[in-house]
């Protein structure tokens, strides 16, 4: 049996719906699996209950799953570093001098132009939806909280342009993976069809340019409103009984006493991640690659790019940060060797709660494989689609399934291979099709709890999880209406 028909769809539910009602993250995703398993197990409790805790364990059984994992709690030592070497006040201190000059200029614009200014670096870090998200949670972090900008805010902002960028930029391990997933259904050239169908790709044109509208409008609905409000008229850039994704240690860690504050020191570790991510990704692909004789330069780079390993990848790029940063503060005697290492601890105990989230969110998102959870929605919406109606129900059925497991990568290889084949019997625009895929895909990940990317962006901006998902939902949920209603158009006009 490929899935188990309507019990498949009963752990996601369940760790959805509890995270939200109940805030308890935790509880919910392990409830998920644990409910899962015992179906898995012919509702045998006993056998569910063993079953669920040793997924957990074989978690670690996928290099994939460990790198990441290690690569989350890094990022909390090299947040550490940054901080108490001074380098975050130095950039600060740069963003204050730039934001006097605005002042001058354009009086009461400061918050506007600091959120452009994240909005603008997290659309310039294409390589990696994680890379984009850290990146920018780390820098303005400091600086929204020191304008009174809620923490919701910057996790709306880090989460709606990381997946967008980076599915709208194809120079990187998205692209060469979709090209993937087109040549295995037998397209002859996928990078036209890819590249065709990215104009019709509108659900993340229409959340990076939501995000831009509300930038610039000052404007907020829902959720966000109150955020606001609390955060200007009170002060408190998260709520009361908010539970930040990252330990308070990590995050108000202060600089060390007597050093100077300087902005290179936040920004050459930073920059380093950054940048080693697709030369970690060009390494691990180029060993994979066969024959490279007679291939365009670019090509070979492309294609290695396309096979090299994303979590091998970030993982080196912030082990070599790290060393970068340790290096640089030890060459300006701000710490010594010991030091380094109690910031290391302090910094990867500060994330633990990532890592056990990301280690039950990877639980899940397997459990989903095995119960078909996938393939079965999938298969259900096959049955009564219309020709017309083609676009705009692949569009919704990739945004449940990758609302209810949580990837969008795992929902782009379940629906290329019946959107595909589905659009050429139906005589559907194929790049029209692929292009609802991907839009569903980012649409339905954007909005899951139990996304990576979702996760990482309340981690990343130390905002309580369930905030950031009930503060960011109505502009993704109106972004992704207009794009069902554009599907809609071009199905009933084609």
């Amino acid at each position: 049996m490929d899935h188990y028909g309507l019990w498949s769809l009963l752990p996601p539910l369940v760790a959805i719906l509890l995270a939200i009602k109940t805030r308890q993250v935790f509880i919910s995703l392990f409830l998920g699996v644990w409910i899962g398993w015992v179906i898995l197990n012919d509702w045998n409790f006993f056998s569910g209950t063993l079953a669920s805790i040793e997924a957990l364990v074989n978690v670690f059984k996928e290099p994939g799953n460990t790198r990441t994992i290690m690569f989350s709690s890094l990022v909390g030592a090299l947040i550490a570093y940054v901080q108490r070497s001074g380098g975050v006040d130095g950039f600060i201190r740069y963003i204050n001098r730039f934001l006097q000059y605005i002042e001058k200029r354009h009086a009461g614009n400061s918050r506007r132009v600091v959120e452009l200014l994240a909005w603008a670096t997290g659309v310039m870090i294409f390589v990696e939806s994680s890379i984009n998200v850290l990146t920018v949670g780390s820098i303005f972090r400091p600086i929204f909280d020191r304008m009174k900008i809620p923490r919701e805010k910057l996790a709306y902002i880090a989460d709606s342009i990381s997946a967008p960028t980076c599915i709208l930029i194809p120079l990187n391990a998205w692209g060469a993976y979709i090209m993937g997933l087109l040549l295995a259904q037998g397209l002859k050239d996928p990078f036209r069809i890819m590249v065709q169908a990215y104009p019709l790709n509108f659900y993340p044109f229409l959340a990076m340019g939501a995000v831009l509208l509300v930038i610039i409008l000052q404007k907020d609905i829902g959720p966000m409103r109150k955020a606001e409000k609390r955060a200007i008229e009170e002060g408190k850039v998260i709520a009361d009984n908010a539970v930040p994704m990252m330990s308070n240690e990590v995050v108000s860690m202060q600089k060390k006493e007597g050093v100077q504050p300087k902005a290179r020191n936040m920004i050459i570790p930073i920059a380093t991640m950054v940048l080693m991510m697709p030369v970690g990704l060009i390494y691990s692909g180029w060993q994979q690659l066969g024959s490279t004789e007679g291939k365009p330069f670019l090509e070979v780079l492309f294609d290695a790019i396309g096979k090299g390993s994303g979590s091998q990848a970030v993982l080196w790029a912030v082990l070599t940060a790290l060393l970068v940063a340790a290096i640089l503060y030890r060459s300006q005697k701000i710490f010594k060797l010991q030091e380094l290492m109690d910031l290391l601890f302090k910094g990867i105990g500060g994330l633990i709660p990532l890592a056990l989230l990301m280690m039950l969110a990877f639980a899940i998102g397997k459990l989903c494989r095995e119960l078909g959870t996938g393939v079965y929605v999938a298969e259900v919406a096959k049955t009564w689609l219309s020709p017309h109606f083609v676009p705009v129900i692949i569009f919704l059925v990739a945004c449940f399934i990758a609302f209810a497991t949580g990837t969008s990568w795992g929902t782009f290889a379940i629906m290329m291979a019946i959107a595909v084949p589905m659009a050429q019997a139906m005589n559907v625009s194929i790049p029209l099709a692929v292009g609802a895929v991907l839009g569903g895909g980012v649409f339905g990940d954007h909005c899951s709890p139990i996304s990576d990317t979702t996760i990482i962006s309340s981690m990343a901006s130390a905002s309580d999880h369930i905030d950031h998902v009930k503060t960011q939902l109505p502009y993704a949920l109106l972004a992704g209406a207009v794009a069902a209603l554009m599907y809609l158009v071009l199905g009933l006009l084609s």
